[in-house]
């Protein structure tokens, strides 16, 4: 590398981000598209897909899938890949929240909440970890934490399982994948504002204040800021990275 180039780059790399039509991951697509990567969006809404893919321009795909279905993540590998190139870098974004009080939580639900955040994750991640391997390529596999998996979150005890295992998963993955090449890394987005926390906001406004009270910035945070994390942790700048949570949150887990 010359002393004038970056190493926040992501030049040459292909990224499977997973929910990444709206949100946090359509964020971490637009910025790893601006830093120079291809990406293929997956998730099950075809129509926002293809807008999303569209608003990002030539360098991104539209791939509908459902996750869930893990016996479909050998075919959303290989057809991503298909579009795109190798794949050098997974985001596991994809998630679904449940909030309700646990008692009233089925265990119907609780293994929904799981499939989505960690079966789904895992299955995708073992398939695209046996490519990265076997080209000798190594590669980069990211999973999205939350605050439910570093702190009690009430009445969010599925999501907090599911959250709080992909910790579990990001370090042994990353020790049994490492020494192959492949660095597996976590972030624990705080309360970011997006339209679904504006509106959950809008109605809890003790919520809000709880929240804001326990964040030393005093703000939420942007899609943005996970976007830009996750832009780091997949880019040469972050080789030596791995089996790290990433808690960028202003400070509300350490806040009182």
């Amino acid at each position: 590398m010359s002393n004038t180039e970056t190493p926040f780059h992501l030049r040459g790399q292909t990224a499977l981000i997973t929910g990444g039509s709206s949100g946090i991951g359509f964020a971490i697509a637009k910025a790893f598209v601006n830093h120079g990567a291809r990406v293929v969006l997956v998730g099950r809404r075809a129509n926002e897909l293809t807008e999303a893919a569209t608003a990002l321009g030539p360098a991104a795909f539209a791939l509908p899938a459902d996750i869930t279905r893990t016996e479909e993540a050998p075919s959303i590998v290989t057809r991503a890949e298909e579009l795109a190139g190798p794949i050098t870098t997974l985001v596991n974004n994809a998630g679904k929240h449940l909030k309700r009080p646990t008692i009233d939580v089925t265990e119907a639900d609780f293994i929904e909440i799981i499939n989505v955040h960690v079966t789904a994750a895992h299955a995708l991640s073992r398939h695209v970890a046996a490519r990265m391997i076997a080209s000798g390529r190594g590669g980069h596999i990211l999973f999205m934490a939350s605050m439910g998996s570093i702190m009690g979150l009430p009445q969010a005890s599925a999501y907090s399982a599911a959250k709080s295992a992909l910790l579990g998963l990001t370090r042994s993955l990353a020790a049994e994948w490492s020494p192959k090449g492949i660095r597996v890394n976590a972030i624990a987005p705080g309360w970011i504002e997006t339209p679904m926390l504006k509106q959950a906001m809008a109605a809890d406004p003790q919520r809000q204040a709880k929240v804001l009270g326990r964040t030393p910035l005093n703000c939420f945070g942007a899609p943005e800021d996970i976007a830009y994390a996750s832009v780091y942790l997949s880019s040469p700048a972050a080789r030596f990275v791995t089996g790290s949570c990433l808690v960028v949150d202003g400070g509300a887990s350490i806040g009182l």
